[in-house]
């Protein structure tokens, strides 16, 4: 039987996802934190070593390691679908290592609604304006430092809103297509071209030299 989708479910996922992608480590899977620092190791300007982790997690997300790590996901306390939890996992964690490449405290709420946005992709600033926040063309840091704490909450549940929505139906079906976590394999499977334009959105929010384009 299978369990019905709801924002809090959603919401449920996110906080466990974000908290394996900083503070643990799956097997065979490093964490945020030291993902970043691998590519931060890299000679290069920090925007190429960011734009590196983002194709490496576009067309490597089907290595050998990388794809039987993920059958320790498959043991979660949320309520939603293993292949999609799995998803925002793999999501947050390249977000998360993009915003720690950027010098941002991933320990920070503020950074961690931002790094939920990010899952929105091109949708950001529809997302913050259903939360009532007003945002530019460009999701920036310097925005999401004037918001008072009580907003957060408000903004991570518009962002859960709009996952449900993108999850919903059809979604399921094709998420479900997307990593079929149960082979073991994502390879090809992984959609690379959502996974890029998340990447695209999380080096334009968290690393300041893009924003001079």
């Amino acid at each position: 039987m299978k369990n019905p989708l709801t924002t809090e479910a959603i919401q449920q996922a996110l906080e466990w996802s974000y908290d394996k992608a900083v503070n643990s480590n799956i097997p065979g899977l490093d964490n945020a934190r030291e993902m970043a620092q691998d590519y931060l190791k890299q000679e290069g300007e920090l925007v190429d070593n960011v734009n590196s982790l983002i194709r490496w997690q576009n067309t490597k997300a089907g290595a050998a390691g990388f794809a039987t790590g993920l059958g320790g996901l498959l043991v979660m306390p949320v309520t939603l679908p293993a292949n999609i939890t799995s998803v925002l996992y793999i999501q947050i964690r390249m977000i998360a290592a993009i915003a720690h490449m950027g010098g941002h405290d991933l320990y920070d709420d503020r950074v961690k609604s931002l790094v939920f946005l990010c899952l929105c992709g091109s949708a950001t600033n529809e997302v913050l304006k259903k939360a009532g926040v007003q945002a530019g063309e460009k999701l920036a840091m310097v925005a999401i430092r004037k918001i008072p704490g009580e907003m957060i909450k408000a903004i991570n549940k518009a962002v859960g809103f709009r996952l449900l929505t993108k999850f919903g139906a059809k979604g399921v079906v094709n998420i479900g297509k997307m990593v079929p976590v149960l082979g073991g394999v994502i390879g090809g499977a992984f959609d690379g071209f959502a996974c890029n334009t998340i990447g695209n959105v999380a080096r334009d929010t968290f690393i300041e030299s893009t924003s001079a384009e």
